[in-house]
């Protein structure tokens, strides 16, 4: 899970323009957002390496996946990025798997 979460979070760094790109336009500064998203997935992963901070990781990464569901739910309305429709509506529920794959770390 950390490696998902870090790789995640560097892709955010190497690909800006695909996930502000989906970030719902009444979100101010998308740019920075991105950043923001990216740093905190990044952190977050590391935190679930070490014993002492991966309950905290966890939860961190549970609040984040809420946070972030906006614009997975904007990607399935308005910016499908060539992808079909049907995936990202499978991608929605696919936020409650991931969320109770991080409760297992707290």
């Amino acid at each position: 899970m950390a490696i998902f979460y870090v790789t995640a979070g560097l892709m955010h760094f190497v690909k800006p323009k695909l996930y502000i790109s989906i970030i719902p336009p009444y979100i101010p500064q998308p740019k920075l957002v991105n950043r923001l998203v990216g740093f905190i997935e990044v952190v977050l992963g590391l935190g679930l390496v070490y014993e002492p901070t991966r309950a905290l990781a966890a939860y961190g990464i549970i609040l984040l996946l809420i946070a972030v569901f906006p614009a997975n739910l904007y990607m399935y309305q308005r910016k499908n990025k060539g992808l079909p429709r049907w995936l990202l509506f499978l991608r929605l529920p696919l936020q409650l798997l991931l969320i109770g794959w991080a409760y297992i770390y707290t």
